[in-house]
C-alpha cells in the first residue's frame, strides 16, 4: 500500500466513524452512549491525518524531491526497506470502513439474545407507587417488581412494556432488551415471556400491555417473568437500543 492509498484509507475510515457517531445515531448500535464523544474525536483525527497525507502528496514534484534529498543527505543509514509503503494487510481495514460508511450493520437482536446470559437485576431499595391506568415500565423494573416487591404492586395491574421479539425453541416467545456495559460484545439480555398472543416475526420491536402471568408468588424469586398480553402493536426501533427504558404512552 503506497502513501496515497494510506491517506485515502484514513479518510474513508474517518468519514465512516463520523457518519456513525456525529451525523447519525448508528454508533449506538455498537457502543454505549458515553463512548460517542470519543468516536467523534477519533473520526476527526483520522480525517485530519488523511487530509495532511493528501496535501503532502499534491506538493509540486520538485519540492517533494528536495525534501527527500534533504532526508537522504543527513547521513542516516538505510536498512534496505521502503518506508514509503505500508503493509498489504492494511487493506483489511477497507471492507469494514466501507460497510460502516454505506451499509451499516443492524443492532444486535434475537440471535444474540438467545445466546447471551441473562442480566441479573440488582436489588431495588424501594419502589415508587405505580401510576393509574396502564403503567409504563422498563423490563428491568418489571422483573424487579415481580421478584423483589413484597407489596405485590403488580397484582392485578396492567403494565406497558416494549422490546423486540425473541422466539424460543419451546414455541414461546420473549419480549427482550439487550444491555451493554461498554459495547455490543459484552451484551446481556433481559427477557419477559409473553402469553396469549402469537409472536410477530423475530426482531420486531413491539409495545405490549397486559398483566403479570400468575405463576409463582409475587415478590419472591418464584414469580414468573411473564405477561398475559391484552394488546400488542408494532413500533419503530429506538435510536438507543441498549437502554432499557419504559415506553412513552401515546395520546388517549
Amino acid at each position: 500500500m503506497n502513501r496515497k492509498a494510506q491517506s485515502l484509507l484514513l479518510l474513508i475510515t474517518g468519514a465512516a466513524v463520523l457518519r456513525a457517531s456525529l451525523f447519525s445515531d448508528l454508533c449506538l448500535r455498537y457502543v454505549k452512549e458515553g463512548l460517542r464523544p470519543y468516536l467523534v474525536i477519533t473520526g476527526f483525527v483520522l480525517v485530519l491525518v488523511g487530509l495532511l497525507g493528501v496535501l503532502r502528496d499534491v506538493l509540486p514534484f520538485a519540492a517533494r524531491q528536495r525534501a527527500e534529498t534533504g532526508q537522504q543527505s543527513d547521513g542516516a543509514p538505510s536498512d534496505g526497506h521502503d518506508h514509503a509503503r505500508g503493509p498489504l494487510t492494511s487493506w483489511l481495514l477497507l471492507p469494514p470502513a466501507l460497510a460502516l460508511l454505506f451499509f451499516a450493520p443492524a443492532a444486535l437482536g434475537s440471535y444474540t439474545a438467545a445466546r447471551t446470559s441473562p442480566k441479573v437485576v440488582e436489588h431495588y431499595e424501594r419502589f415508587e407507587r405505580l401510576p393509574a391506568g396502564a403503567a409504563p415500565l422498563s423490563l428491568t423494573e418489571f422483573i424487579a417488581r415481580a421478584q423483589q416487591d413484597d407489596r405485590k404492586s403488580l397484582q392485578g395491574r396492567t403494565v406497558l412494556l416494549s422490546g423486540f421479539v425473541t422466539p424460543r425453541k419451546d414455541g414461546t416467545w420473549g419480549l427482550t432488551r439487550l444491555q451493554v456495559a461498554c459495547c455490543a460484545a459484552d451484551s446481556q439480555s433481559l427477557s419477559v415471556t409473553m402469553h396469549g398472543v402469537q409472536a410477530p416475526p423475530a426482531d420486531t420491536w413491539v409495545e405490549v400491555s397486559g398483566t403479570w402471568h400468575p405463576v409463582g408468588e409475587l415478590g419472591t424469586r418464584t414469580a414468573a417473568l411473564a405477561l398475559d398480553v391484552t394488546s400488542l402493536k408494532r413500533v419503530s426501533p429506538p435510536s438507543t437500543p441498549y437502554l432499557d427504558r419504559a415506553p412513552v404512552p401515546g395520546p388517549g
